[in-house]
């Protein structure tokens, strides 16, 4: 889906489980309904758990690309609270 408008962008490489999940949750805490948070990764296991939390948590994934051999590229778009 292009012409997505990324409201903040966080890069979490490096980190792994939870604190890939904490950054992520934090980032959009401190986001206002609506606007979509984009997400750097380097650990496949969150490019798996961070959609599915984020979805359990009632926000919306509107992508999860691997975008080379170690990076995915995650966006989230604040549904609630």
């Amino acid at each position: 889906m292009e012409g997505v408008k990324i409201d903040r962008k966080i890069n979490i490489k490096g980190l792994v489980c939870p604190y890939t999940f904490v950054k992520s949750k934090l980032a959009v805490e401190a986001m206002e309904v609506g606007e979509v948070l984009e997400i750097l990764l380097d650990y496949e296991e969150a490019s798996r758990s961070i959609p599915k939390s984020m979805e359990d948590h009632g926000q919306k994934v509107l992508k999860v690309e691997k975008v080379s051999d170690t990076d995915w590229i995650i966006q989230v778009r604040k549904e609630k609270d």
